[in-house]
């Protein structure tokens, strides 16, 4: 790759915090794309923690979302984040669950939405179960996308089955992607003529 390009990528490169890690799908595929770096995790499985640590070796992983804030961040010497992910817990919405909706305790939309407020990031990306639309007749999916367009986020949402990717099982997800509006005119992508060849 031409040492220009290489420069430009690592300049621009953006910063994730990975909420609700798992073993990091949302790093691995943004990661891939030569253009995101993961600055921390969150997760508190145990197993997920040491796939964590095993793959991204010095990468904070958090173990309680509820500790993550911007003095946090400064305490450990972390970098704000460009952009946040996160599969918020589904146990409340599918329907292989109670489906309790946001009685359920662990309904944790509204703590990452705390931690997206306080970062304003320049993108969010999350995910959960279909069921996230109809739950309490559509007023938690509803909540979500208007919790963001509040804060000043264009919010996109796509249902996209695991099959869809060519997995041999349906298993439909619900992908929200919001972009920070206040963004729009510094994040258009002009390239050189060097980068372009």
């Amino acid at each position: 790759m031409d040492t220009l390009l290489k420069k430009h990528i690592k300049k621009h490169m953006y910063k994730i915090l990975d909420l609700f890690s798992g073993l990091g799908g949302f790093s691995l595929g943004l990661e891939r794309t030569g253009c995101f770096k993961t600055i921390a995790f969150c997760d508190n499985d145990k197993f997920s923690k040491l796939i964590l640590d095993k793959h991204w070796r010095g990468v904070k992983v958090y173990n309680d979302v509820r500790e993550i804030t911007k003095e946090r961040f400064i305490a450990d010497g972390i970098q704000f984040p460009d952009i946040i992910t996160g599969g918020f817990p589904c146990q409340p919405f599918s329907v292989a669950g109670k489906q309790a909706g946001t009685d359920d305790d662990r309904h944790l939309w509204p703590v990452m939405f705390r931690i997206i407020q306080e970062f304003t990031p320049r993108w969010v990306i999350g995910e959960n179960v279909k069921g996230l639309t109809n739950i309490q007749d559509g007023v938690v999916f509803e909540t979500v996308c208007t919790d963001l367009e509040g804060e000043g986020y264009e919010v996109r949402t796509f249902n996209i089955p695991a099959a869809g990717v060519g997995a041999p099982h349906r298993r439909e997800r619900l992908w929200i992607v919001a972009h920070a509006k206040r963004y729009n005119k510094t994040d258009e992508i002009s390239r050189s003529d060097e980068e372009e060849r």
